[in-house]
């Protein structure tokens, strides 16, 4: 594989958001010829890549011609036109990871089967096909309050999940086919990253903890390393690798796991790319989850997962109330903090919560990086300009 790492290797991505710009920043080191598969001519990859490419991450055709055009094709997002990259695989063409894989994450009906399949500990689920047959399992006392609703198909970052914790609640219920999952006591939540190559190597990253901001649905602080047992990091670690390894699947594997009440490790969903709960690792790893995706699926050696300093991340999402032409406020004081690292996706146009970049704060104390991280967090606003504003 060692002549792909050259500038002749043409890789693919499929969506061109800010996975896929820092994907492409860690490919320009080894001089690969990056293409980006986005409808958004102003997405954050499309800047950076060396060929932009307009099209649909979900039209049959766009994924087709423009799997044509590389050498290998991967992508930043699950929800990717399957049958499109199956036929490049069948005619060929190197799709990591397989598109088999992908189709099974992206139904998260098929996601907990597996789980269930394979021993694989998750919180209790039924699967119905619409939301009648909810509301029917409900009446027959089949289903008990509380519990959690997700979309079998196209939720992320919090989207497509409800919580019902009772029959008011059931205004919240979502309208398609689902999974009914027991609501866990949850403790904490933890994220895995796992990665493997056609070798079939395997390397884990340290466990990180998750807080979530309970408006956004979105992570607030990821710290690692985390505050969990020996006992139950060395768990998690273990099912992560067993997944990655039972799917016998090449490239990043980010596994999401809930801690309940009683201590007890279990996983909650996967992603088959890199993902928000490694951002940290572009700093504070060895090898960046970026790195380590590209040397997964060029079937390379995977690189070190060593910690080099405790860390905390915090994404940086649109303030509440603004939308429009993106004006960031407290960049410059928080740039003064010692370990403060900012990522700017380049997203033109801000919304309320939406992801506009990152920050990671590095220290030799993990106490101190959360008092960094929180200094961070009062100082960024993303906010927007106003109509009288007519330059920057």
């Amino acid at each position: 594989m060692e002549r792909l790492v050259t500038s002749n290797l043409k890789l693919g991505i499929i969506a061109g958001g800010q996975l896929g710009k820092m994907l492409i920043q860690e490919a320009s080191k080894w001089d690969i010829i990056t293409y980006v598969l986005d409808h958004d001519e102003d997405c954050p990859a499309g800047s950076i890549a060396s060929h932009y490419i307009k099209g649909s991450n979900v039209d049959f055709d766009s994924v087709y011609q423009f799997g044509k055009m590389v050498d290998v094709l991967t992508f930043e997002i699950e929800n990717v036109n399957i049958e499109a990259l199956k036929k490049l695989k069948s005619e060929g063409q190197r799709v990591v990871p397989d598109p088999e894989i992908l189709e099974l994450i992206q139904d998260k009906g098929l996601q907990k089967e597996f789980y269930k399949k394979n021993g694989i500990p998750t919180s209790n689920f039924r699967i119905f096909e619409s939301e009648n047959a909810i509301l029917n399992a409900i009446d027959k006392e089949e289903i008990s309050f509380p519990f959690v609703q997700k979309l079998r198909r196209g939720g992320y970052d919090g989207r497509g999940v409800a919580v019902i914790d009772g029959k008011n609640g059931l205004i919240k219920l979502l309208m398609g086919a689902s999974v009914i999952e027991d609501k866990v006591d949850i403790e904490k939540e933890i994220s895995v990253i796992v990665a493997r190559n056609k070798k079939g190597e395997i390397k884990c990253y340290p466990v990180v903890e998750m807080l979530f901001d309970p408006h956004a649905n979105l992570v607030d602080k990821l710290i690692c390393p985390s505050s969990i047992t020996v006992e139950q990091s060395e768990k998690a670690v273990n099912l992560a690798s067993e997944i990655i390894e039972l799917l016998h699947m090449e490239g990043l594997l980010a596994v999401e796991f809930f801690i309940d009440n009683k201590g007890e490790v279990i996983v909650n969903e996967v992603a088959p790319r890199p993902h928000n709960s490694g951002h940290h690792t572009i700093e504070s790893i060895i090898t960046s989850q970026f790195e380590q995706h590209l040397r997964a699926i060029l079937n390379l050696p995977l690189g070190s997962t060593k910690l080099k300093l405790p860390s905390v991340m915090i994404n940086i999402l649109g303030a509440d109330g603004y939308e429009g032409r993106a004006i960031y406020e407290g960049l410059t004081e928080s740039m003064a903090i010692d370990g403060v690292k900012i990522h700017l996706y380049g997203k033109k146009i801000t919304k309320p919560y939406r992801k506009m970049g990152h920050v990671t704060v590095l220290s030799t104390s993990l106490e101190c990086a959360l008092k960094k991280a929180e200094t961070v967090k009062q100082l960024i606003k993303v906010k927007s300009w106003k109509e009288n504003h007519q330059t920057l």
